[in-house]
């Protein structure tokens, strides 16, 4: 009996009805999308720096944080030193920019490089043979239709494209790190040094030992950087992803809110009907809610499928934005639109239960 008199009301006032599964819909669809865009940068940020075959990371006394850019003067005669090392296969230092378009470009002396993350396997083209070369990764190309012997502005220079090669590895955008030094002034001078052993089980063995050799230099094992750059990345994008959340856990609570308060004016002489019939008001406020989740489910599979158009249509449109779903995300975005729609509906179903029924039944 329930269940048809939900579906009849549900019916009843169609354009209602898919109102407000369309603003859940939204409401979930931002939620996973938040989420998604977070983790799938997060996420294809470590499995670069994880590309790049390092055991263990060495970087500027200054650098507080896990995103360095500049020098702040770590010498890059340590490069050699550490390299005669025993126990060291491959070290090499490079240098970091980040431009005003926020696409990281990185110095590097290829060769070292390359060993370091096990060979790089080149798209198209292949290496610098010049000092005004430059290399960017696939996904980089796809992004800005760039083709071998094309002409790109980096660091206000003209660069020729030489090289693109398989993403995952370090950068996006590679060029020779004596030509980044030479133009910005960083002569002699790396961001980071990264170190790849012989036997990477010594590794805590290796940082100990450099540690001890560079006191006034945080060394640390690539396990260890990852991790803290992940804690770092979702620190700082907590607040941003906190006040979207809140904003559509708002959508969904005033549009469920004035939804279910317009239906309550509209069936006044209803629900008097069904009180002079004996119904409870728990009754009535189970009526409400019924319909309130029905209605919300049916927005998180609107929703979701949105998320999923959404996602290819980005990665379609914008290579270079990543944007993963799991699971978690989607057991989060449920939560939250079945909370925003349950409170919203809360008032209305209690101001409904507590109508008088001879009140109801002479509403007009």
């Amino acid at each position: 009996m329930t269940s048809r008199i939900v579906r009849g009301n549900l019916f009843h006032r169609k354009t209602r009805t898919l109102m407000t599964i369309l603003a859940v819909a939204v409401e979930v669809a931002m939620i996973l999308l938040i989420l998604g865009l977070s983790d799938g940068l997060l996420e294809e940020s470590s499995q670069r720096k994880r590309g790049i075959g390092a055991d263990i990371i060495i970087r500027p006394s200054a650098s507080n944080s896990t995103i360095t850019t500049g020098t702040n003067g770590l010498r890059q005669s340590l490069i050699a030193e550490i390299e005669a090392m025993p126990g060291v296969a491959v070290v090499t230092g490079t240098t970091i920019s980040l431009p005003s378009n926020l696409q990281t470009i990185t110095g590097v002396e290829w060769e070292p490089f390359d060993r370091m993350a096990g060979g790089i396997r080149f798209v198209e083209g292949g290496r610098f043979e010049g000092p005004r070369d430059v290399i960017i990764d696939s996904i980089y190309a796809q992004q800005t239709k760039a083709a071998i012997g094309d002409t790109l502005r980096l660091l206000n220079q003209d660069f020729r494209l030489s090289g693109i090669v398989e993403t995952g590895k370090m950068s996006r955008i590679f060029i020779p790190r004596e030509t980044m030094q030479d133009l910005l002034g960083w002569q002699e001078e790396v961001s980071q040094i990264y170190v790849r052993l012989e036997d990477p089980a010594q590794t805590d063995a290796m940082v100990a030992r450099l540690q001890a050799k560079l006191p006034d230099l945080p060394v640390r094992s690539m396990d260890e950087f990852i991790s803290m750059f992940a804690t770092q990345t979702r620190e700082m994008a907590a607040a941003f992803i906190g006040a979207i959340m809140a904003i559509a856990l708002a959508v969904g609570f005033l549009v469920v809110l004035l939804s279910t308060y317009t239906a309550v004016l509209d069936r006044t002489r209803d629900i008097g009907i069904l009180k002079s019939l004996g119904a409870s008001k728990a009754y009535i406020v189970n009526l409400f809610l019924h319909e309130t989740v029905w209605i919300t489910l049916a927005g998180i599979a609107l929703g979701t499928g949105i998320t999923w158009g959404a996602r290819s249509a980005v990665e379609q449109l914008f290579p270079l934005v990543t944007i993963l779903t799991f699971q978690s995300h989607i057991v989060w975005a449920i939560a939250i639109a079945l909370a925003a729609s349950i409170g919203g509906a809360l008032y209305p179903a209690l101001r409904a239960a507590r109508q008088d029924a001879i009140v109801a039944l002479s509403y007009d």
